[in-house]
């Protein structure tokens, strides 16, 4: 399998050298290749820890959106007709490429992004394992043969490619967030039109000139980067060529594309909005319970769609508990990604520091204690301090809003019916937390839990080999796992008619 490299190396750093690593992530900048022939308009792409434009990319308009549509159709008809080992054998070079590649994509990642560079390092590890393990799941499709209980016939089923997907990516994790739908929706022998967000496309854009690289065709995945969002999934859900729609993103958003979805009747899937609660329980181990909910929380600076969004802790560990992770926030490192001993680099943009300024003065004045940070820096970017309030009401923004952002929200409570009631409070369902030494505990709260996954003991319950997704209006259908695989083929089943013998 080809191991070749399409851009300058990158050698990995210990962080010891940040104006190497700025160098080395301009050289990366540099060598992409993001011209697309016929786009001429292009917009800017921001670093957020300094505000500045680090690359122009294309800005297709819709006539341009649905030539892409028409190539990767085009390209499907064949692909849809390769041998399961076919593309087995591309996704695996793929995940080669990607793996020999990582520190230029980390590099990548913290400059459109943000995330320190050990973080995006751990999210190429984590957005290369969607392709590896689609590419072991791809040469076992799933079907059943059964005999009819009337007799007279045998029931056969098997799964075919649903076709065209269109795939909408969010900016928070732009390598994991496009591998976990596109390396599916190949070894499901679908064509793909991608979609990433405007904050972070160049990852998206060096991860597929790698699966060409690999062995993918030229047109069968085809990245649209554009501004006009509504403009592009208005015309592009209503092509009859398109069968499936993949977005994570806000709930708002989703529910504007479902309306779009069903005047084709196309598949959907919806990774949407969370309001992840996180319990701590008097009997949890203290150590494990603050390493846990600090993942929860700070993991991608808490920009993420299960962050621990309302920590709510017992009366009897609840003193220690926030004494403890008010140290670990405290001592958090801020600043640009590619410095040396960063632990938090900059939110994605100026509103998201504004949101978040809006929401502790919404809890502090409700009554909520401000124990550590609450503000933004006043150095350029986009930046706001690690924040812990303590005794936020159940009324305060903080409480009732997706967060986003590296801000926890501390509240109390006697009882675990009184926990489970307060946790299940809310429109949405993604994930949730449990912390307790108490075996029974555990199970019992994570099954009464109105969430699609449950993170017991520990804070980061993402993996490629589990179905991730939510409930009520935190979407529908599931990425990773066979599950994943699943949403990209459709079932059909044929009738053997049997002729008795004598």
């Amino acid at each position: 399998m080809t191991t070749t490299r399409t851009l300058p190396d990158a050698e990995p750093t210990a962080l010891a050298d940040s104006d190497k690593v700025l160098a080395d992530s301009d050289k990366v900048l540099a060598n992409l290749h993001l011209a697309v022939p016929g786009v001429t308009r292009t917009f800017d792409v921001h670093d957020p820890a300094t505000g500045r434009a680090i690359a122009q990319v294309p800005d297709f308009d819709v006539r341009q959106a649905l030539d892409a549509v028409a190539r990767a159709d085009e390209a499907g008809r064949s692909w849809a007709a390769t041998t399961t080992r076919h593309r087995a054998d591309i996704l695996r070079a793929w995940y080669d490429l990607i793996r020999s590649n990582a520190e230029i994509i980390a590099l990548l990642i913290t400059r459109e992004m943000g995330k320190p560079l050990a973080e995006a390092r751990a999210e190429v590890s984590y957005g290369a394992d969607f392709v590896r393990w689609y590419a072991e799941e791809a040469v076992r499709p799933a079907g059943n043969l059964r005999d009819a209980p009337a007799g007279g016939a045998r029931l056969l089923t098997r799964r075919a490619p649903v076709g065209l997907s269109v795939l909408i990516t969010p900016w928070n994790f732009p390598l994991a967030m496009a591998t976990r739908k596109i390396a599916p929706a190949l070894a499901a022998g679908c064509p793909v039109v991608i979609k990433p967000a405007p904050n972070t496309p160049l990852t998206t854009i060096l991860a597929v000139q790698l699966a060409v690289a690999a062995g993918v065709p030229d047109d069968l995945v085809q990245v649209v980067t554009t501004t006009d969002a509504p403009a592009f999934s208005t015309a592009v859900l209503a092509d009859p060529r398109v069968r499936k729609v993949s977005f994570t993103g806000s709930t708002a958003v989703g529910k504007v594309l479902l309306h779009l979805a069903a005047d084709n009747v196309l598949k959907s899937s919806m990774e949407l909005g969370g309001n992840a609660p996180l319990l701590v329980f008097d009997d949890a181990d203290l150590e494990r319970a603050v390493d846990g909910a600090f993942a929860a929380k700070m993991r991608n600076g808490g920009q993420s769609c299960i962050a621990a969004n309302r920590i709510f802790v017992q009366d009897g560990i609840a003193d220690a508990f926030v004494d403890a992770l008010t140290e670990r926030l405290a001592a958090v490192k801020v600043g640009n990604g590619l410095a040396p001993g960063v632990g938090l680099g900059p939110v994605i943009d100026h509103t998201a520091v504004t949101k978040l300024a809006g929401l502790v003065e919404d809890a502090t004045r409700r009554g909520a204690h401000l124990l550590t940070g609450g503000s933004a820096p006043s150095h350029p970017g986009s930046f706001f301090e690690p924040t812990l309030l303590d005794h936020v009401p159940a009324d305060a923004g903080l409480a009732r809003t997706e967060i986003f952002g590296p801000v926890a929200a501390i509240q109390r409570f006697s009882r675990q019916d009184e926990a489970v009631a307060r946790a299940n409070d809310t429109e949405y369902g993604l994930a949730g937390y449990v912390f307790t030494e108490n075996l029974d505990r555990a199970f019992n709260v994570a099954d009464q839990l109105a969430t699609g996954m449950v993170g017991i003991n520990q804070g980061v319950p993402s993996n490629a080999a589990a179905p991730f997704g939510g409930v009520k209006q935190s979407g529908l259908g599931r990425e990773g796992s066979s599950e994943g695989l699943e949403e990209y083929e459709e079932t059909r089943y044929y009738n053997l008619a049997l002729r008795p013998t004598s």
